[in-house]
């Protein structure tokens, strides 16, 4: 393949250590990736003792390499690729990958769908020990964290439609267009090892962009296998928490809409306002975005709780 000096798509993966993993996620990458598309690959070593360094310079293009004069964490090193990187869409992918044949088409289509809108794309990802689903989307859960989404639609409801609407997708195999990339600010280098997917997801949906997971689209995953993957799990999740409580509080919504307006319809009466029954029912049949806020109150409540235990857990 003749690879162009301004790829189509950058490629776009931080190292550390688990060698062996990397060499079998390239191999993957390289027998996966389609004729039709020119790309360079981006390895960022933060940091790594195992060999990695010495075997990235035995390779040659398209592969390229950024050293990390310390470890510096997830979100650094994808800022690093991504700032020298030369394609119009960057694809960041784990080293614990194993790409399957058709994993790339699905993402791209699903960019050029969205058009202007297109924020991040997703797809999903089968555990590569057990090929249960890893991640078909990131959702919010009962206690108000994100959380990985293990269901997948029907196979009729994925031939209708071949993408799904999602808060957010996990960062170990996302596309997003380069230019989108750089007018979000890239990752949060606030964030180490850990949401630094979800918050950059947030903020392209805040600026009007359509987060979706390309559901004709599937990898294996060796989930966590970087060394040190979940040590900041708690302080990244109470970062992302009090930056986002709106949010989050919103996507606790749903539930709490529906009983006020079983309420409303079983004792109109006691409903104490009629507009807000109006919007209720606007909301649950998805004429508004906007919840009211009393289907708010309980998300806000369990958010706080988790704050007040974040509170005691730092000493603040």
């Amino acid at each position: 393949m003749e690879h162009t000096r301004s790829p189509r798509l950058s490629v776009i993966t931080p190292l550390y250590n688990c060698l062996e993993y990397t060499k079998a996620m390239v191999a993957s990458l390289q027998d996966s990736m389609p004729g039709w598309v020119s790309y360079e690959v981006i390895l960022v070593d933060d940091g790594s003792t195992d060999g990695t360094r010495e075997w990235l310079a035995t390779l040659k293009a398209p592969f390229r390499f950024v050293l990390n004069e310390t470890n510096s964490g997830f979100g650094v090193s994808n800022n690093r690729g991504a700032a020298v990187a030369r394609g119009r869409v960057l694809a960041l992918l784990n080293n614990d990958l194993v790409l399957r044949p058709g994993w790339l088409g699905p993402m791209l289509r699903a960019l050029d769908h969205l058009g202007s809108y297109a924020g991040v794309v997703g797809n999903i990802q089968r555990n590569a020990a057990t090929g249960a689903i890893d991640h078909s989307g990131i959702l919010v859960d009962e206690k108000a964290k994100p959380v990985h989404d293990h269901s997948l639609p029907s196979f009729a409801s994925r031939f209708l439609w071949p993408e799904k609407r999602v808060m957010a997708v996990t960062g170990a195999c996302m596309l997003i267009r380069a230019e989108t990339w750089r007018q979000l600010g890239g990752f949060d280098e606030k964030f180490i090892n850990g949401c630094e997917d979800v918050d950059l997801c947030l903020r392209a949906s805040e600026e009007g962009l359509v987060n979706v997971v390309a559901l004709d689209s599937t990898v294996l995953h060796h989930v966590s296998k970087s060394p040190g993957r979940k040590l900041r799990d708690e302080e990244n999740t109470r970062r992302l928490v009090q930056r986002w409580r709106h949010v989050f509080a919103a996507a606790l919504a749903l539930e709490p809409a529906r009983m006020l307006l079983r309420e409303h319809i079983a004792e109109p009466r006691d409903f104490p306002e009629k507009l807000e029954a109006i919007w209720m029912a606007s909301y649950l049949a998805r004429i508004h975005s906007i919840p009211p806020l009393r289907a708010l109150e309980p998300g806000y409540a369990i958010i706080d709780l988790e704050l007040a235990r974040w509170r005691e857990m730092f000493s603040d």
